[in-house]
């Protein structure tokens, strides 16, 4: 009777202890899943902003191309997507392809420097060709070679590559829209470290084909934070539903 007294009288200071333990987990993860929720309602504020801010961009009356005395200053959350303009000369032999997948099908984004009248450059996304059209002698027409103003979508250099391919120079091989490189692969100086996605303005000879610009916005903040919500709730309830049999067995015990 010793022993079973003293087991008994032992078990319940643990019993109480593990309870204690397991609801102050439970609360931790709660206050854990309420941060992270509320961090996502941040969150979502903050892309509903930017979209906003991105959409004004797009459908403001366009402006001119940032010089080089701006350049600094360019980013994406800033910069992206403002409407702009550039008036020039295209250097015709210094353009370069960049492969491409379009709702128009595979092929290439023709990328050409357009020379400014202050001597920088700006090189511009003119637009899509597809493959059998990569090379310029199968589009002498879209060659203009008088001065030009090109409207279009400010947009950030994308450098070194895709996720899965890399930029290869030396092979003409390029994966991405990467302004710095592809400058430096043709020898260009005073270059700006953005490109514009030139307009669906029609090109002579119909390519290459501008205007294809996506503008998409992953935003799941919303979901997510109903998730953590939802999953704070849960916790919190298995907490409250621990402390309430705990009190039940206590009262039936008496």
């Amino acid at each position: 009777m010793t022993d079973i007294s003293s087991s008994t009288s032992q078990g319940k200071p643990r019993s109480t202890l593990t309870l204690v333990v397991w609801v102050s987990l439970l609360l931790l993860l709660t206050g854990l899943l309420i941060g992270l929720g509320t961090w996502q309602v941040k969150r979502l504020h903050w892309k509903l902003d930017l979209i906003a801010r991105v959409d004004a961009r797009v459908h403001a009356p366009p402006v001119q191309a940032p010089g080089s005395a701006q350049w600094a200053g360019i980013n994406a959350e800033n910069s992206e997507y403002r409407h702009v303009q550039a008036s020039g000369i295209f250097l015709n032999d210094k353009e370069a392809q960049v492969y491409a997948s379009t709702t128009l099908g595979p092929g290439y984004w023709i990328l050409t420097p357009l020379k400014l009248a202050d001597g920088t450059t700006i090189i511009v996304n003119r637009g899509f060709v597809p493959t059998e059209k990569r090379s310029p002698v199968t589009r002498p027409e879209g060659q203009i070679e008088s001065e030009t103003t090109i409207t279009g979508l400010l947009r950030i250099n994308e450098p070194k590559g895709t996720l899965l391919r890399s930029n290869m120079p030396a092979e003409e091989r390029w994966y991405s829209r990467d302004v710095i490189a592809i400058a430096k692969a043709r020898g260009l100086e005073n270059v700006a470290p953005y490109f514009i996605d030139a307009d669906d303005a029609k090109n002579p000879g119909g390519l290459p084909v501008g205007g294809l610009t996506q503008i998409t916005f992953h935003n799941s903040h919303l979901v997510y934070a109903i998730t953590w919500y939802g999953l704070a709730v849960m916790t919190f309830g298995m907490a409250a539903y621990l402390i309430h049999v705990e009190r039940r067995r206590a009262k039936a015990a008496r």
